[in-house]
């Protein structure tokens, strides 16, 4: 038997694989790693009283403040004593007020001092689940046996199995947008190549099982973070009424659709171009003589061709809008544009990503793809990269929103991680491009020739003519007849060296290209940067400006009726010594409230100053003053306006200014 050994070329890519595979692992470990937990999108602005606050007097309720627009039930706010039992009503308070998002809850009546604890849990508007914890003391802190929850909701390894499912939904959709649009727009004779069909029904296997083990493991990852919870029919009642559980049932049916496309496109479609294919040369030969009629079946498989590219973009676009309207482009600012430049987005990043993956499967498995097929690619992966570009800028300015939260968020740093990758896969591309141009022509009937020699050399085979009685014969037999079949498919690809090149350059595009898909999940699951910036800057105080008053707005809500509105406060001319102070209080609708009473407080928290109170003068309705405030120090001044609206009703906002 005649052994046949591979060129240097095929050995080289051979042994790259480990190593690329091994780089490809740590570098997606330590993705894993970083991401953690889905990060907060939703960031917790303010809470009433605020943690670590004591307060006098037992407060009617507490509130807590969010960034964002987010989703809660009646026990997503719980108050404990030091004894760990409940102590507010079970009722959650909706004090949404135009841009305020502000939730609510009771507490009982006649609460004894000693330090609270209280823990919340919500899901923000872009799907992903928050949750936290603080503490505040009536009358003075005091030991306490509740213990702060140090795991957040969405984490464990529910959270691990919920982040890896998604991890797949990407990829699936990837392959699958990117596969089909690789055979429909540049090589249509792939549609009858067996390894490319695996590759697309396998990305479609993938999407569909990981959309489903994110439906159920959906009350789990944003509840008790039990896996028992997975057969909780209520709970995944209550999660197909959200627009999470909307949005992957949606992706469910229209994966029904992928099927039926998927199915034409390697039936129908595939046995139309294959008779194109010899039509067109029976074409050919005729032409020579004098015939110019067009074949029938090149019509029939020209109008599959546009029926499969209109069903599969609605269906590709369909299966994309299931992540624009549920995540990161459905809430913020400017939704309306977000969610279309978000589609557009995923579907240049399939078209390139999953394109390029198709390529590397027809160069090591096709023996025959021709050069004008990875050149048409070329040039598709040219415009979805301008596609991506654009609509990249667009999203980078929505999430980001300044230099210094480029810099200073988990999600900017993240984000100059992938540009860096993008630029190095283009780097790559533009490789691949130059090994393209050196590519010799492919004839399309290459294929058939191999077939053919394959076929003659089988008839003139001694073996074929002679068929063992032995079993185990006849097996050795035809394993030594696949293995010289595999030499001769091995020898065609790599016939011409520039289409080893090309192999070996789309490969490394395909390594960066996988790390490139895992950054873009973990930025799915890491909080904006102005969400971020937004959260740490919570607590921050207004600038002091030399000759210019402080002026702030807080809104409240005591919880009553007519309890909601804002407070304007101005101090002027906020600097150390002697200032006057003026307070409106203004009804939602921004008119003067006239309210029984409102109380003003400075604190020094770094100096241990305070809290000095002020009982400002009546001067109209809806407006009060006082003059002569002393404010001793430089530094950072805590203001805490308690507002009255009845006899029981009442809460205290509060807000940091600096003071020069």
């Amino acid at each position: 038997m005649t052994a046949i050994a591979p060129s240097p070329a095929r050995v080289r890519a051979t042994a790259l694989l480990p190593r690329l595979a091994l780089v490809l692992a740590a570098l997606l470990a330590a993705l894993f790693t970083a991401a953690g937990p889905a990060s907060a999108h939703a960031a917790l602005t303010a809470s009433d009283p605020q943690d670590g606050a004591v307060v006098a007097t037992a407060p009617a309720q507490v509130t807590l403040s969010f960034s964002e627009q987010v989703a809660m039930g009646d026990d997503s706010i719980r108050v404990m004593d030091p004894q760990g039992k409940r102590v507010d009503t079970g009722e959650l308070r909706d004090m949404c007020s135009g841009t305020t998002i502000r939730y609510g809850t009771a507490l009982h009546s006649g609460l004894p001092d000693g330090t609270y604890t209280v823990a919340w849990q919500a899901i923000s508007a872009d799907s992903h689940p928050v949750s936290g914890a603080f503490t505040f003391s009536i009358g003075a802190p005091s030991a306490t046996s509740v213990a702060l929850p140090t795991a957040r909701v969405g984490g464990g390894p529910v959270g691990i199995a919920y982040d890896i499912a998604r991890y797949a939904a990407y990829a699936g959709f990837t392959v699958l947008v990117g596969g089909a649009a690789f055979i429909l727009l540049c090589w249509r004779r792939g549609s009858a190549q067996r390894p490319l069909q695996k590759l697309i029904v396998r990305a479609w296997v993938t999407l569909t099982a990981a959309t489903l083990a994110m439906l159920v493991l959906r009350t789990p990852y944003t509840g008790s973070g039990k896996f028992a919870d997975t057969l909780d029919l209520d709970g995944l009642k209550a999660v197909l009424e959200t627009k999470t559980g909307a949005s992957l049932v949606s992706r469910l049916l229209l994966l029904g659709a992928a099927a039926l496309f998927i199915a034409v496109l390697f039936g129908a479609f595939a046995r139309r171009t294959a008779e194109a294919g010899e039509s067109a040369q029976r074409t050919g030969k005729e032409k020579g003589r004098g015939a110019d009629k067009q074949p029938a079946a090149d019509k029939e498989a020209a109008d599959l061709l546009f029926g499969l590219g209109i069903g599969g973009t609605v269906v590709a676009g369909g299966i994309a809008a299931t992540w624009a309207l549920s995540e990161h482009a459905s809430t913020g600012i400017q939704p309306g544009i977000a969610m279309p430049v978000d589609i557009l987005h995923l579907l240049a990043v399939a078209t390139w990503l999953g394109g390029l993956t198709a390529l590397l499967v027809a160069l090591h498995k096709v023996p025959g793809i021709e050069r004008e097929a990875v050149q048409r690619f070329s040039r598709v992966a040219f415009v979805s990269v301008l596609v991506l570009a654009t609509t990249g800028v667009y999203q980078s300015w929505r999430q980001i929103g300044s230099w210094s939260a480029l810099t200073g968020t988990s999600y900017g740093q993240l984000l100059l991680v992938k540009v860096g990758l993008v630029a190095v896969l283009v780097a790559i591309a533009y490789v691949s491009r130059s090994w393209t141009s050196r590519l010799t022509d492919a004839p399309a009937d290459k294929p058939a020739k191999i077939a053919r020699q394959r076929d003659v050399s089988r008839e003139t085979s001694p073996a074929s003519v002679t068929v063992p009685e032995d079993p185990k014969r006849a097996a050795q037999l035809a394993r030594q007849r696949a293995a010289r079949e595999s030499a001769r498919e091995k020898q065609a690809r790599d016939a011409d060296p520039a289409r080893a090149g090309l192999r070996r350059s789309v490969l490394a595009e395909a390594g960066v290209a996988i790390a490139l898909l895992a950054v873009t999940t973990v930025l799915t699951s890491t909080e904006p940067g102005r969400t971020a910036e937004q959260a740490s800057g919570r607590d921050s105080a207004a600038t002091a400006v030399p000759n210019r008053a402080i002026k702030i707005t807080l809104p409240f809500d005591t919880g009553g009726q007519n309890g909601k509105g804002s407070v304007r406060v101005e101090v002027d001319p906020g600097r150390v010594g002697a200032n006057s102070l003026h307070v409106w209080v203004d009804d939602p609708q921004g008119q003067p409230l006239d309210i029984p009473e409102i109380k003003v407080a400075f604190t020094l928290p770094a100096k241990d100053i305070g809290p000095l109170p002020l009982l400002p003068e009546r001067a109209a309705p809806g407006h009060w003053s006082a003059s002569g405030v002393q404010l001793p120090l430089a530094g950072e001044w805590r203001i805490d306006v308690t507002v009255r609206t009845s006899d029981i009703d009442q809460t205290t906002v509060q807000k940091n200014v600096k003071i020069g």
